[in-house]
């Protein structure tokens, strides 16, 4: 099952920066049709770190919009699940 919730916002500082910190979780980053990356922490911090290039190929591919679920306890079989399902381009393969 994809995200569970259904909220997306524009992938830019102001919309990452309105988040509250120490917020843990997975979150997807996409545009139109396509999943581009998966990943999990805490949401804030992990948004801000890739809008500022740390993995260079999430910018090249025009991320838009991105969603996200907070979750207590360890995310890492959630982001596998998305991973899996949704095949992101920037992803190492799982499985």
């Amino acid at each position: 099952m994809a995200f569970t919730t259904n909220n997306p916002r524009l992938f830019n500082k102001q919309n990452v920066l309105a988040l509250n910190p120490d917020q843990n979780g997975v979150y997807g980053i996409y545009k139109s049709g396509v999943w581009i990356y998966v990943g999990k922490g805490d949401i804030r911090e992990r948004l801000l770190a890739h809008l500022n290039g740390d993995n260079p190929s999430i910018l090249s591919n025009n991320p838009t919009h991105w969603v996200d679920e907070v979750i207590a306890g360890d995310p890492s079989s959630r982001e596998e699940e998305l991973i899996l399902e949704l095949k992101p381009v920037c992803n190492k393969k799982i499985g």
